[in-house]
């Protein structure tokens, strides 16, 4: 059951961002420096300025005997326990409910609150690496299907471990930020050799994405899958976009490479483990039984609702298509923590870890153009009468994210990115 709270902030009707939330992330006003913050209905509360002021007296926090808030980023504060990140959490609400020390302290208040629409949102944290995993099991069947067929859509190891590819963090973008079409080689079935060509099918992955906090592990002693969730701050929504035609010709024998590593945006606002814990359900049993590094005590994750929607040149108002949830996991994040390190890796605050395209049991749940459109057999037919086998240039596609509803509601916010035409040609002849 969820605590009851009342707070004194003005939180609008399906607000993702309820005095139940307490997201955390980094904002800045108009040509202002980035500070971390908060964010309560339409209030964003400087998070920084509150700890300069020093209404955080936990036993925790204050006896660090420096400030964790004062750097334009979340790192020092992810790098911390998740004891004193409860900690905080509880001092912000307990701030905000009516009836606080600040609920009529204008002089506090007009300092550490600025209404969202003034804010611009900033990357929450210094991303150190960056792993994508493929564990949603609807996902992975209907990708094999469409690749193999479906009597060899699953891979002889998918039922043993996670899978994961190693990623780049140097492209990893916030909510808003245009993505620009890549170039690469592509090979068409029947041609006899590859062409440098602009992507044709570029395409989302419906993820969220985990954000690594605490201490890291010694390098060499993998971190144990029931102390797995001790590492997790939070979560994110993310969207890793995928160039299809490309990543087809380039991928064997190592994987992913170009086709994955021009662009993945995530939400603003990092949800934390605390907050979502009312959501929390348990997954199917896993067959086979999972080797003894991956086997859970409490095999579970999130009932979070996952929502796409897309808007085109032609009708910008943005339409929704899919609808999935979190709840379709077959390999958990702490399995992916623990398989992760398993040979020893060190894992590391302000790592971020892809849950894998995470897909339904319908069609209207699938988390990806290349699964809704059966690899471009099956058009997706908008409102306005036009198709799409994969992403146009002038698309906006956008995800959203929350468990919950009404006063019990706990949201990301938005994931959204609009598709930029591809670079002239002639960009590459001198």
């Amino acid at each position: 059951m969820q605590q009851e709270i009342q707070g004194f902030l003005l939180v609008p009707k399906d607000s993702d961002f309820t005095i139940k939330n307490i997201p955390f992330g980094v904002a800045s006003k108009v040509n202002g420096n980035p500070f971390a913050a908060t964010i309560i209905g339409d209030s964003v509360i400087n998070l920084s300025k509150l700890e300069e002021l020093g209404y955080f007296k936990g036993p925790l926090l204050s006896t660090l005997g420096s400030r964790v808030f004062d750097e334009g980023n979340l790192n020092k504060f992810v790098s911390l326990s998740r004891p004193h990140w409860k900690e905080v959490r509880s001092e912000i609400q307990s701030l905000f409910q009516c009836g606080s020390q600040l609920e009529n302290n204008q002089e506090v208040l007009s300092q550490i609150i600025t209404p969202v629409k003034d804010i611009k949102n900033h990357m929450p944290i210094t991303i150190g690496e960056y792993t994508d995993f493929y564990s949603s099991k609807n996902h992975a069947f209907n990708m094999g299907s469409i690749i193999r067929g479906p009597d060899n859509a699953m891979q002889p190891n998918w039922y043993y471990l996670p899978v994961g590819y190693h990623g780049r963090r140097s492209s990893i973008v916030i909510d808003g930020t245009d993505i620009r079409r890549p170039w690469g080689q592509v090979k068409a079935p029947t041609a006899e050799k590859p062409s440098f060509t602009k992507c044709k099918r570029l395409d989302y992955e419906l993820e969220i994405g985990a954000v690594i906090g605490g201490t890291s592990n010694n390098l060499g002693e993998p971190i144990k899958v029931n102390q797995a969730e001790d590492r997790v701050f939070g979560f994110v929504i993310l969207n890793d976009w995928s160039a299809r035609d490309v990543q087809v010709w380039e991928y064997v024998p190592l994987g992913p490479f170009g086709a994955k590593n021009f662009a993945s945006t995530i939400s603003p606002w990092i949800v934390t483990v605390e907050a979502l814990e009312p959501f929390r359900i348990q997954l199917p049993e896993q067959d086979p039984e999972p080797f003894i590094y991956l086997k859970e005590k409490n095999h579970t994750s999130f009932d979070i609702k996952l929502e796409v929607f897309i808007g085109t040149e032609k009708s910008p108002e943005l339409e929704h298509f899919t609808t999935s949830n979190f709840k379709y996991m077959y390999w958990s994040v702490n399995q992916q923590i623990a398989h992760h390190s398993i040979t020893g890796c060190n894992i590391q605050p302000g790592d971020l870890f892809g849950s894998g395209t995470i897909s339904g049991t319908t069609k209207d749940g699938r988390g990806c153009l290349m699964e809704y459109t059966w690899n471009g057999k099956e058009p997706l037919v908008l409102k306005s009468g036009e198709q799409r086998l994969f992403l146009e240039d002038g698309d906006v596609l956008e995800m959203r994210g929350y468990a919950g509803d009404g006063e019990n509601r706990v949201g990301f916010g938005r994931c959204n990115g609009k598709i930029l035409p591809a670079l002239d040609e002639q960009y590459f002849q001198s």
